[in-house]
């Protein structure tokens, strides 16, 4: 006769072990681009020939493309070299472009040698999974290159056999929003953005991007930022008025941050330079100094200071050239009277009149986002033809095409590309290492933000806004760098915009001081105090991400302004 206890026995020996999935897991997918490394241009009886991954093709001239759109090379000789871009193809999931810029240097008679590094595309996925009850998990998805746990709302985990279950609410009421299988101590085939990610669970001993600085990590001691050849003078905060106590407190603050909901702070870098020296330079969550970041519409403001470049450089372009005739040469006789008075200022002011009234019941034509849905090819075509809503200078409304529409006029005024432009102006005297910039369906470059650049050459164009100097260079005249900061157009209550600058005061031993800042979502702040000759980068991956009471006060500067004597 079988005991009630033996049958007890014999049911928990039988039924399936449910794994312990405790812990952090973490996937990576990447979508290319897979044409890299060195690039050798040789010149030909026929013209030029190329080599690269593979890849040899002839043309005749320095601009070339691989077969199957796998990218391209637009160059030009400047003495013994050879400066151009890289255009690297749409990958699989972001069917964006980029141009980074490449400089072959004489490598024998009649040839030159270059190494291209694109953008790499690539998602990585984090999900903290803490126990409840056998099986089941609280968790969320942290994904620190573009925040997609707040699309993707998974809030908790079910294990099922060999099932493992993320469920969320997604609008429609709880569901299961995408499974794997578990299986040899993974979980494979979780189907999330990009595609489907087989994850695996990180040693409490092993450091990854979720943590700021790992953990356990270190306690932070201060120390003086490295010199590289990239321009920057270095030196410490004892030298330059800054309290050194204060700035490991505030370090020491970012890296016990605590990791645990999607709308957790997470701060990338933060760079500090006072009287022309670099003084903090720290990073987290395993982003580093050679590694760009995205900017989203910090970028924008990169388009104000080609322009003021420009004009220091004696190529005029006026403030006042009217949009219409500069870009169609001939405006229709039945255009909309009010668009005949655009200028190039009421763009960078974002006070064109387009319809981006983030309150108007009418469609927001003039959206970056509206254009990006409908799979528009000539972004200036498109905004040309976008009805407005006021008359310029009469609104201001954030408004993307704007600065996108104002490099269109740059490139017709100058007759050169921005590319060019950018490469000469910029880039070379800035003795920017490496970025990318990013590109319209056109090939055009995109004025409305998206470039990535390193933190310390982002920190570079805050730098601008002091006196316009680098490198003992005259790069934007003093005329330009006051002409950006006033007068101002008000954006908010508290804040102020001018030719693509941001603006607004802080509190600062007991008196105001004005800070002149490029924004971009998701915490990308390069900010300049001029009556402080202070100016300070963060950068972080907090995309479209409430904003909390922490994070307010590292985006209002306060402790690093608290330090500055």
């Amino acid at each position: 006769m079988i005991t009630s206890a033996l049958l007890v026995l014999l049911a928990q020996t039988q039924a399936p072990q449910v794994p312990d999935l405790t812990g952090l897991w973490t996937a990576s997918l990447r979508f290319g681009p897979d044409v890299r490394g060195t690039l050798l241009v040789m010149r030909t009886s026929d013209g030029w020939r190329a080599d690269i991954s593979g890849y040899s093709v002839t043309s005749q001239t320095l601009s070339f493309e691989l077969p199957d759109k796998q990218g391209n090379f637009n160059g030009k000789t400047v003495g013994r070299e050879i400066h151009g871009y890289w255009i690297q193809p749409r990958t699989n999931y972001n069917g964006g472009r980029y141009a980074t810029p490449v400089t072959l240097v004489p490598d024998g008679a009649g040839r030159w040698r270059g190494t291209v590094t694109p953008w790499d595309d690539r998602f990585t996925m984090y999900f903290p999974l803490t126990a409840t009850s056998p099986g089941k998990y609280n968790t969320h998805l942290r994904n620190p290159d573009r925040n997609l746990g707040r699309f993707f709302r998974v809030s908790r985990v079910e294990v099922h056999r060999d099932t493992v279950q993320f469920i969320g609410n997604q609008g429609d009421g709880e569901r299961v929003l995408t499974h794997g299988i578990y299986d040899e101590g993974g979980i494979w085939g979780v189907r999330l953005r990009g595609g489907a990610y087989d994850f695996a669970r990180v040693p409490d001993t092993t450091a990854s991007g979720y943590y700021p600085r790992g953990r356990p990590a270190a306690r932070y001691r201060y120390a003086a930022p490295l010199q590289l050849d990239d321009g920057w003078p270095v030196g410490s905060v004892d030298d330059v008025g800054i309290s050194r106590d204060s700035i490991e407190r505030l370090v020491q603050l970012l890296i016990d941050l605590p990791m645990d909901s999607l709308s957790s702070v997470q701060v990338h870098s933060l760079l500090i330079a006072r009287h022309g020296k670099l003084v903090v330079e720290e990073y987290f969550h395993v982003y580093d100094r050679d590694l760009p970041h995205e900017l989203r519409s910090a970028s924008k403001t990169m388009l104000s200071v080609l322009i003021g470049a420009a004009n220091t450089a004696g190529i005029r372009i006026s403030l006042d050239a009217p949009v219409y005739q500069t870009m169609l040469g001939t405006p229709p006789a039945d255009l909309d009277p009010r668009k005949r008075t655009m200028t190039l200022e009421h763009l960078l002011s974002m006070n064109a009149g387009f319809e981006c009234d983030p309150d108007s019941a009418a469609p927001r034509t003039a959206d970056e986002d509206v254009m990006g849905q409908n799979r528009v090819q000539d972004y200036y075509r498109y905004t040309l033809n976008v009805p407005l809503n006021a008359a310029p200078g009469e609104k201001v409304y954030y408004c993307s095409a704007e600065p996108n529409l104002a490099g269109g006029m740059v490139e017709k005024i100058t007759r050169q590309p921005q590319l060019e432009l950018f490469d000469r102006l910029l880039g070379r005297p800035l003795q920017l290492r490496r970025y990318h910039l990013g590109l319209q369906p056109s090939g055009e470059v995109y004025g409305g933000g998206g470039h990535l650049f390193t933190s310390r050459d982002f920190l570079k164009f805050a730098q601008l806004m002091l006196d316009g100097r680098w490198g003992g260079e005259q790069i934007l005249s003093q005329d330009w760098v006051q002409r950006s900061r006033a007068p101002l157009l008000d954006l908010s209550p508290s804040q102020q915009y001018r030719l693509l600058w941001n603006s607004r005061e802080y509190d600062h031993a007991g008196r105001k001081t004005r800070a002149y800042f490029l924004a971009g979502n998701g915490g990308q702040v390069s900010v300049a105090f001029p009556e402080l000759d202070l100016v300070i980068v963060l950068t972080g991956a907090n995309y479209s991400s409430p904003a909390t009471p922490m994070w307010r006060r590292i985006y209002g500067f306060q402790d690093i302004l608290a330090a500055v004597r």
